[in-house]
């Protein structure tokens, strides 16, 4: 724990991190203080899979900020999920919404949203197929 500049210790409460966590940055300051992700509102599912575009527009490196950039390496990489890219952003679900945003919106990533259950095929038919196939 910090000592006060004048010897006496800090109040309870104010130090709300310790030194071994590093410089923190709030969340609200890596989305500019915006929660919606996009001026169209687009909401992306935890499920939904996120590609890098092959046609994406080449960006200069200062066009987005680290956090931006890591997010298309991760996507350069492999489809991920917008829960995998928190979690190996380690950073929390909101933002990574608010930046996937972004770079939809330049036309850098796609995103295929997973198929509503009511499209789903139903159980029965699933199983009738099974039982027609074992039957061969």
């Amino acid at each position: 724990m910090t000592e006060h500049p004048h010897g006496a210790p800090p109040e309870p409460g104010s130090q709300w991190y310790d030194g071994d966590a590093g410089p923190l940055v709030r969340p609200y300051a890596l989305t500019g203080g915006r929660t919606q992700s996009g001026p169209s509102g687009v909401r992306f599912d935890l499920i939904a899979l996120v590609t890098l575009d092959p046609g994406a527009p080449r960006l200069d490196d200062t066009t987005f900020g680290p956090e931006h950039r890591a997010l298309i390496d991760l996507c350069r990489l492999e489809t991920q999920s917008v829960a995998e890219l928190a979690a190996d952003t380690d950073l929390p679900v909101g933002v990574i919404r608010v930046l996937l945003g972004d770079l939809l919106e330049l036309g850098c990533v796609t995103v295929s949203r997973p198929v509503p259950p009511a499209q789903l095929p139903d159980e029965r038919i699933l199983r009738e197929v099974i039982e027609g196939l074992r039957a061969l």
